[in-house]
């Protein structure tokens, strides 16, 4: 039997969410001009709001205002390394952590599994012992270069469910002989609490904190 424990990344493991704090580090230390385009970021912000765009999309937008179309890996290596660092250092909750160690301690395979850009969310698992990333992925052109596209699709809601169980078959893990224990914050993630053998909403919002007092769900708070 394989046991694995999976963790969503945002708000669940970190105190707030990391994708927009990223392209804001990362702007402020290879082209500040650009940070005069976050009100146009908030305006992408508020069409997703609006249902005009989905979150793939908003992404891709963030992305190309505040890093440009494309960047070396070798430009995005340091960014990325200081990112992760800092992110250990103040935006992760020390209950993650005990809870992470608990799950290794028990046999489990760790597994990151984010809406967030692997680009980054990459290092912040490592940092934190995990031995697999599922996550969105982006495109890496012929140039070597990381454009501001997303590659497949955005790690979120049910194509959260589609790549956990496509990772698992590339894995050669057959679900039928694994023990699956999934973390989540959101509601957005119901399908792969309700596939995994054990869910647990941590640091739940209202919607969900209901839907795990339906479905019996234990629920954390490391607020």
């Amino acid at each position: 039997m394989t046991r694995l424990a999976i963790y969503d990344m945002d708000r669940t493991i970190t105190r707030m969410a990391t994708y927009t704090p990223f392209l804001i580090y990362s702007a402020a230390r290879i082209a500040p001009w650009r940070l005069l385009l976050l009100p146009v970021l908030l305006l992408a912000m508020l069409a997703y709001v609006g249902k005009a765009i989905d979150r793939g999309r908003l992404k891709e937008i963030g992305h190309r205002l505040l890093l440009g179309r494309y960047l070396s890996r070798e430009r995005l290596e340091p960014l990325v390394a200081g990112f992760a660092e800092r992110t250990i250092a103040s935006n992760v909750y020390p209950e993650a952590i005990d809870r992470i160690a608990a799950d290794r301690a028990e046999g489990r395979r760790l597994v990151l599994a984010t809406a967030s850009y692997r680009l980054y969310a990459e290092a912040i698992a490592q940092r934190l012992g995990f031995d697999d990333v599922i996550a969105t992925g982006s495109i890496i052109g012929l140039d070597a270069r990381v454009h501001a596209k997303i590659d497949g699709e955005n790690c979120y809601g049910p194509a959260k469910l589609r790549m956990i169980e496509a990772w698992l078959g590339a894995e050669g893990i057959e679900r039928r002989a694994a023990h699956i224990r999934f973390y989540s914050d959101h509601a957005s993630d119901a399908p792969v609490l309700e596939w995994a053998d054990e869910g647990v909403a941590v640091n739940a919002h209202d919607r969900l904190k209901r839907l795990a007092q339906v479905r019996g769900w234990p629920m954390l708070d490391w607020r």
